[in-house]
């Protein structure tokens, strides 16, 4: 699935990254405590999160993740979106629950991460 692809299924908004859609994804990983991703998130592109700061972007360029999408309405402020653009990971929001993110995306195919 392409970032596009769940941009769409999520009814979600780009908030940073467009020319990244295109990029095909096969694992996710959600969570909301940072050091439960450093310590599980396995082979995952994308990393579904509610929380909403600086250290969620600088995770997700330690693992290597090319999509962080925030859940429930969350949007990220003009620090953490240049931070995802100097390291290109796409940002993403949806105004669905992590639950119902993460059943849609699962329901298109995309399995977990760990």
């Amino acid at each position: 699935m392409t970032i596009r692809e769940m941009q769409e299924v999520l009814d979600a908004k780009f908030l940073y990254g467009q020319e990244l859609a295109d990029l095909d994804v096969q694992f996710v990983f959600s969570a909301d405590m940072m050091s439960d991703v450093l310590a599980y998130c396995g082979q995952c592109s994308v990393l579904i999160t509610g929380l909403c700061n600086p250290q969620v972007v600088r995770t997700a360029e330690m693992l290597d993740i090319c999509c962080i999408i925030f859940v429930r309405g969350k949007m990220p402020d003009e620090h953490m979106l240049a931070l995802a653009k100097g390291k290109s990971i796409a940002v993403l929001a949806t105004e669905h629950f992590m639950f119902t993110t993460c059943g849609i995306l699962y329901e298109n195919g995309l399995r977990g991460g760990a």
